[in-house]
């Protein structure tokens, strides 16, 4: 596979969950800051703002509107909803050989679709936006698990799709590792996870900030956990690698670092997640920096580039030099 198609694979993958992930949060945030008249809205802004890793604006205060417009609808801001799926869109553009119509179809009538979501939510609220983000990323999802082989670009592509989730789980578990065990923000936590209905029949109810982290964090089963995310990124790793038998260890530099970061939280002890939470899960940030580093020198600009230098120029001073 060229390598440009393997990284716009590996990038659609990553933008249509950040897109998706963004849109859970906002979705869970705006319905909470509308709901509870007691929380500070701009500092609660702002806040997430950190989370999702975009700029905050240097003046003025944020509400409702003006968080939305930033982190959902802005064309300029780096790293919004609209943003993403933009990128997602470009790429999926440039690696139309590898990709299905139906996929391509799905991202093209997704980004073509988002200025009349945008009016209707500014009609109805932004939940619609939301939903509408949050069905087409399922769709989208839907259509390349059953429209692509399973071969190096399945793999690139859910590679992606797996490192961007465990990034932003990580960013959403970090925006409350400083509450109380029993603050009710855990639960905001499993709404924007989507994982509030599983954790509920998991634990028959039981509401719990230790329970809710172990979940998010470690839990084999769900599909978007931090600890499943993980998993299947390694699996992709292994498969992509043309050489997997080594007498000595891991040969690329991607899969020590994400197989260091799984086993860490696979040996875990029980009972000891919220004793150093923040600095385990600062640590999964730079894990997932120093991971999509690693991925791109391994295999998307692995190679020098080469300056072809003109060869009758090359025979003519061999000639001047007497070599011919």
């Amino acid at each position: 596979m060229l390598a440009r198609n393997a990284e716009s694979l590996y990038w659609i993958g990553r933008y249509v969950e950040r897109a998706d992930d963004m849109a859970r949060i906002l979705d869970v945030a705006v319905h909470q800051l509308l709901e509870d008249a007691t929380i500070d809205v701009d500092h609660t802004s702002r806040r997430l703002l950190r989370v999702l890793g975009i700029a905050e604006p240097e003046s003025g205060e944020l509400d409702v509107r003006s968080l939305t417009d930033l982190v959902a609808f802005s064309r300029n801001q780096v790293g919004s909803i609209r943003d993403s799926l933009a990128n997602a869109r470009e790429n999926a553009r440039g690696a139309r050989e590898v990709t299905s119509s139906e996929m391509w179809e799905c991202l093209n009538a997704t980004y073509n679709a988002l200025a009349e979501r945008e009016r209707a939510s500014r009609r109805l609220g932004p939940h619609e936006f939301f939903r509408f983000v949050e069905e087409r990323a399922a769709m989208f999802a839907g259509l390349a698990d059953s429209t692509l082989s399973r071969d190096d670009g399945y793999r690139f592509l859910l590679l992606g799709r797996s490192i961007e989730r465990v990034d932003m789980l990580v960013r959403m578990l970090l925006s409350r590792a400083g509450d109380r065990p029993s603050s009710p923000a855990w639960v905001t936590v499993l709404r924007s996870a989507g994982a509030h209905d599983t954790y509920l029949r998991t634990y028959r109810g039981a509401l719990d900030a230790g329970r809710v982290v172990e979940f998010i964090l470690l839990d084999r089963l769900f599909p978007r956990s931090v600890f499943h995310a993980l998993r299947q990124a390694e699996i992709c790793l292994d498969e992509l690698d043309q050489q997997p038998d080594s007498r000595v260890g891991l040969r690329a530099e991607a899969q020590r670092v994400l197989g260091r970061a799984r086993s860490e939280l696979e040996f875990l002890p029980p009972g000891v997640l919220l004793e150093d939470l923040q600095e385990r899960l600062i640590g999964l940030q730079h894990t997932c920096r120093e991971l999509g580093e690693a991925i791109a020198l391994q295999y998307f600009h692995a190679a020098p580039w080469v300056a072809w230098t003109d060869a009758r120029a090359i025979d003519l001073d061999i000639v001047a030099e007497g070599g011919l």
